[in-house]
């Protein structure tokens, strides 16, 4: 996950106001906003308003600051948008900005950064708040991680690492708790993408609770749906969702083999048949589509295989994903399939869902209790597993 993306304001919008309205009259109307300040020990040098884009930053505007320390950028937007106001690299704070918001900056060239001031903008102040709590639990870890480094040679190195454990499991945790309760009591703000997204270190995530991040992207995504930076929080939590719950249906299809979850679909005259029907059987639960040419190749495949194990208790009950009834009776005939043949031609997406299919084809092997005992085989591994379950 990285900070998300954010609506884009161009040189050439900011020129057309400028020429269109000329003068700074226009800022409080609806949509223009000012950020304006003051930067002491920075009298001539250049500073830089980019907007925060999805993986990267564009550079809006510049001006150079006056002899009185002094700087001022207008702009327009009709939602919150992510600006970094920058004197360089390593110097930049981070505003989020809303339309008609008059913002102040105050700050000192060598501390840019990490003391400010900032008035006019709620967003802004509410990121301002977030980065100040983040850095100072940075600190005392990194405090934590340098007596580590010091300590590491010492005959009580781990018995002091123990209690240094415990001090960061607390520290993290009181962050989380931190991060978590702004989230939830800050759903419409466009601060809460930030904090969704920050993070300990490069791999390591602040908020990891799911439901956190479902009420920030449902939230935000009711109240400007047309931010790129919401578009990518709804999606990546939608992705989430998913992932959680296809962790929970792989570890109960190979945690609880006898209670995989049952499938009944209509053959092609119409009768609906059931997986459970098969106990007793070896079965080979597949997944196919007659429109796909390597589901065609392996059925010449699983035909061998059956027409050597059927008579010795193999079955397969093939799920089809066609939508063409037509296409998935030519291909049954076409390819001389024996066997059962069952699909709803909406893509059977229940069966595709509660198995977890990701590709086609695809397939589990299930002992006669119904326990899926293996998965994805393929011609010769088929024939292998079948030849010993069935001598």
């Amino acid at each position: 996950m990285n900070i998300r993306k954010l609506v884009n304001i161009s040189n050439i919008l900011i020129v057309g106001i400028v020429a269109l309205f000329g003068t700074i009259s226009c800022s409080h109307e609806e949509g223009y906003f000012t950020v304006s300040g003051k930067i002491t020990h920075a009298e001539g040098k250049m500073i830089y308003l980019e907007e925060l884009q999805v993986s990267s930053s564009a550079i809006i505007d510049s001006v150079k600051i006056n002899k009185n320390s002094e700087f001022r950028f207008t702009g327009h937007t009709g939602i919150p948008v992510y600006f970094l106001l920058k004197l360089s690299e390593n110097k930049f704070i981070t505003l989020l900005v809303d339309s008609a918001e008059q913002i102040f900056i105050e700050a000192d060239a060598a501390n840019f950064e990490r003391n400010y001031r900032v008035e006019g903008s709620m967003g802004s102040l509410q990121v301002k708040t977030l980065n100040d709590f983040l850095a100072q639990t940075r600190k005392k870890l990194d405090s934590i991680n340098s007596l580590q480094n010091i300590y590491k040679g010492n005959p009580d190195y781990l018995k002091m690492k123990t209690v240094w454990d415990t001090v960061i499991d607390s520290i993290k945790n009181n962050q989380t708790k931190f991060s978590n309760q702004f989230v939830m009591n800050n759903p419409f703000s466009m601060a809460s993408v930030l904090a969704l997204y920050q993070r300990f270190d490069d791999t390591e995530y602040i908020v990891n609770d799911l439901q956190t991040m479902r009420v920030a992207a449902s939230a935000l995504n009711t109240i400007y749906p047309g931010s790129e930076h919401v578009k990518a929080l709804y999606q990546n939590t939608l992705q989430l969702i998913q992932e959680e719950k296809n962790a929970r249906l792989r570890q109960i299809i190979q945690e609880q083999g006898q209670n995989s979850p049952e499938v009944v679909l209509p053959n092609p005259e119409g009768k609906e048949i059931a997986l459970s029907s098969l106990r007793g059987k070896i079965v080979l639960l597949h997944f196919w589509s007659s429109m796909d040419r390597d589901s065609r190749i392996l059925n010449e495949a699983l035909l061998e295989a059956y027409t050597k194990f059927n008579k010795k208790g193999f079955e397969i009950y093939q799920v089809s994903v066609d939508k063409n009834r037509m296409e998935w009776i030519d291909a049954i005939d076409r390819d001389g399939l024996k066997w059962i043949n069952v699909g709803d031609m909406e893509g059977s997406i229940r069966a595709v869902n509660f198995y977890n299919i990701k590709t086609i084809p695809y397939n589990y092997l299930l002992n006669e209790n119904g326990e899926i005992i293996a998965q994805n085989l393929r011609g010769p591994d088929l024939n292998t597993i079948l030849s010993r379950l069935l001598h």
